[in-house]
């Protein structure tokens, strides 16, 4: 049995957005839940739902995708917003969040380049 997605990199971009207006929103949250001394759980786990559905959308996609240097690049900048959200959760490092927005903004790019230029109809 062959499980496949139809238009995957439509779901990587959406999931990319997502992540993104996700890490965008988070300090408005703290401003306007300023008696919260912590983000709400539910909130936190979003952003590696957010991971776990892109990695998805970038394994269907690349079956589909004719470019090596994107198949390369989606899983690069997969492994780097991994990374970086990994760090934050855990506070291993303290990276600037311009480096998420970019990550998660290079993958949405990359899905919307993989579905105009790089597309084949065999899957």
């Amino acid at each position: 049995m062959r499980i496949s997605i139809e238009k995957p990199d439509n779901y990587g971009v959406a999931f990319s957005s997502l992540c993104m207006l996700h890490c965008y929103l988070t300090p408005f949250l703290f401003l306007t839940q300023g008696h919260l001394s912590f983000v709400p759980g539910w909130w936190q786990s979003l952003n590696f739902l957010f991971l776990a559905l892109s990695f998805l959308a970038i394994c269907f996609s690349v079956k589909n995708s004719t470019s090596l240097v994107v198949k390369f690049l989606l899983f690069t900048f997969w492994f780097a917003l991994a990374f970086l959200l990994i760090s934050e959760e855990f506070e291993f490092f303290h990276l600037p969040e311009a480096m998420t927005y970019a990550a998660g903004f290079s993958l949405a790019f990359l899905h919307i380049y993989n579905k105009k230029y790089c597309n084949c109809n065999e899957g």
